[in-house]
């Protein structure tokens, strides 16, 4: 059993019979009356999103959750195909189930897929990823102002804002979680 007192980024808690994961909280203290935590939490099984605020002290239960670590294959019609490297049993997820984590994915990446009661509900990459430029603008020998940026398209579709000087080609490093440009990597 796990209290609000235990709350913590990425805690999975069963809600109202349905397994969640938190998101962010806020443990509240008023001047008068009892403290609460504010959850802002995500349904595994449905994605949907749930802001909630408990009463402190209550208690919720563990959900039959495991994470496996598995490689991205490929996708296709039936969806992302994972392969786990222990028994090379293979499964597909669909896009709800991989989420926007599908703009980080590349061929032969490790990932670890939650499962929910046996069943793959949801997909966390590494923190951070390189990927390759495949599109962006030309960046102009001088336009070096400081904090200037330009839109560059990645392998995978995703989009992010770079340095000016970055060109088609160059290897970034990505922060998964805020999708965010962090540096150049060397090629």
């Amino acid at each position: 059993m796990n209290e609000t007192a235990d709350f913590k980024k990425n805690l999975k808690i069963m809600v109202e019979g349905s397994p969640y994961t938190i998101l962010d909280f806020q443990h509240v203290k008023p001047g008068k009356g009892n403290q609460f935590t504010r959850t802002k939490m995500r349904n595994l099984l449905t994605g949907q999103l749930l802001e909630r605020t408990f009463k402190s002290g209550e208690k919720f239960e563990v959900p039959d959750v495991a994470n496996r670590e598995m490689s991205f294959l490929y996708k296709d019609d039936t969806g992302y195909v994972f392969m786990d490297q222990e028994n090379f049993e293979q499964i597909a997820l669909n896009d709800a189930q991989v989420g926007e984590q599908k703009n980080y994915l590349l061929e032969n990446m490790e990932c670890i897929i939650l499962f929910y009661n046996e069943r793959p509900v949801s997909i966390d990459v590494p923190k951070a990823v390189n990927l390759r430029v495949v599109e962006t603008d030309p960046g102009y020998k001088g336009n070096t102002v400081t904090g200037a940026t330009k839109p560059a398209k990645l392998e995978t579709g995703l989009v992010v804002h770079v340095p000016t000087h970055m060109s088609v080609g160059d290897l970034l490093r990505v922060d998964t979680t805020t999708g965010e440009y962090v540096e150049r990597v060397n090629k």
